[in-house]
C-alpha cells in the first residue's frame, strides 16, 4: 500500500504529531510526505519527499495574527499549478494534516482523501466554540482542507470520530517532577512584549522558549531556550505549569502529563478560541489577552490548587488502523459538490 501522507508545517504541533506516526505509517506501507508552509521550528525524523512554501501564518509583535504578511506571502497561482502537478494519483490512500494544496489536488484530480488531525474535529456541532462564532473562522476550518472523509484529534472525545491526542512518545515513559519553574511557550509574542511581565515575579523562574534565541543563557528570574525540542521536553515534564498559547499538542501534553496550564489563544485565532473554550470547560486558566493585571493573574494561578484534569494518550496504532478500514475508496461524493477555500 501507498500512502500519501500530507502535513502543515505553519507552526511546531503538526510535524511532531507527524513524528509520531510516520514509523506506524511505516509499518502499513510505503509512506511519501508532503510538507506544506515554512512557519515550523522543529527537525523531523523523517524524510520528506515534497516540500512547499504553501500557506503559513505570520504573526504581529505581541498576539496577534500579521494578516498583511499572510496575504502578501500568499500566491494563489503557485498553490494551483503546485495542486495540479501533485503526483497523488500514484497513492493508495492520502492522509491530509489540513493541507490545502493536497486538498485541492485531490478535487482537480478527483481522489479520495482522509483529513486526520485536529482540524477535522471541527466538522462536528459537537466540538466546542467560543461563545460568539466567526462565520468566516467556521467557513475556513471546514473548508480549507476539504476531504471526503474525517478523522479528528481533540482533548476529548466529543464524537464518535474523535480520539485522544498523539503524545509523544518519550514524554510517556519519563518521570514527572515539580521543580517550580514556569515553562512559556508563546510563539505569536516577541521578547518585548513579556520581558518586563516576567521580571517583576522574581520568585518565580521562568524558562521561556523563543525563535530568536540561539544559546541558552539566563538573566535575572528568566532562563531563554532556543524551539529545542529535547529541551522543551525536559523543561514541560519538571515544569510547575506551563504558559502558551491556544494550540493544540503544547496543551495536550501538559494535561496528560498533570501540568497546571494557562492558555492564551492568538488573537483572532478562530481556531485557538474554540481551543480555549474547549479549555475553559474542562478548567483551565484562559486569558483572552495580556494587560496591566497580567503580572497579578500569573502570580494567582501560580499558587492556587492545581485543577485535576488527565487527559488519554492517542492509540495510535488503532486510530491509524480505523482511518484505513474507514478510508472512503467508493463513498466519495461528487467532487462538483464539494467547496473549495484558497
Amino acid at each position: 500500500m501507498k500512502i500519501f501522507y500530507a502535513v502543515q508545517a505553519t507552526g511546531n504541533g503538526h510535524l511532531s504529531r507527524a513524528s509520531q506516526l510516520y514509523p506506524h505509517l511505516q509499518k502499513m506501507g510505503d509512506v511519501d510526505i508532503f510538507v506544506s508552509g515554512n512557519n515550523s521550528h522543529i527537525d523531523v525524523p523523517f524524510p520528506i519527499r515534497y516540500k512547499s512554501k504553501g500557506l503559513s501564518l505570520h504573526y504581529s509583535k505581541c498576539g496577534g495574527l500579521n494578516y498583511w504578511d499572510i496575504i502578501k506571502n500568499t500566491k494563489p497561482i503557485s498553490i494551483i499549478k503546485e495542486a495540479s502537478d501533485l503526483p497523488i494519483k500514484n497513492y493508495d490512500i492520502i492522509i491530509n494534516d489540513f493541507d490545502c494544496i493536497t486538498a485541492l489536488a485531490c478535487k482537480l484530480q478527483k481522489k479520495n482523501s482522509v483529513q486526520f488531525g485536529h482540524q477535522a474535529s471541527f466538522q462536528s456541532k459537537q466540538t466546542p466554540r467560543p461563545n460568539k462564532k466567526n462565520m468566516l473562522g467556521e467557513f475556513v476550518l471546514k473548508n480549507f482542507a476539504k476531504s471526503t472523509n474525517y478523522v479528528g484529534l481533540h482533548f476529548q472525545s466529543y464524537d464518535d470520530y474523535i480520539f485522544s491526542p498523539v503524545i509523544k512518545e518519550e514524554m510517556m515513559h519519563q518521570e514527572v517532577k515539580d521543580q517550580k519553574h514556569v515553562t512559556v511557550y508563546l510563539p505569536a509574542f516577541q521578547e518585548d512584549c513579556l520581558k518586563d511581565t516576567f521580571k517583576q515575579l522574581p520568585d518565580i523562574h521562568f524558562h521561556w522558549f523563543l525563535s530568536s534565541v540561539k544559546n541558552s543563557y539566563t538573566e535575572g528570574n528568566i532562563t531563554y531556550f532556543p524551539i529545542f525540542q529535547k529541551l522543551f521536553n525536559e523543561s514541560l515534564l519538571s515544569c510547575h505549569g506551563l504558559i502558551t498559547g491556544g494550540g493544540f499538542e503544547t496543551p495536550s501534553e501538559a494535561l496528560y502529563l498533570g501540568k497546571k496550564l494557562m492558555s492564551i489563544p492568538i488573537k483572532d485565532h478562530y481556531e485557538q478560541e474554540c481551543n480555549a473554550a474547549a479549555l475553559q470547560k474542562m478548567g483551565v486558566t484562559v486569558l483572552d489577552s495580556i494587560d496591566e493585571t497580567f503580572t497579578t493573574k500569573i502570580a494567582h494561578w501560580y499558587n492556587e490548587n492545581r485543577a485535576d484534569i488527565n487527559i488519554q494518550a492517542n492509540n495510535i496504532q488503532e486510530t491509524l488502523q480505523y482511518i484505513v478500514d474507514t478510508y472512503p475508496y467508493k463513498k466519495a461524493q461528487p467532487f462538483e459538490e464539494q467547496l473549495m477555500f484558497i
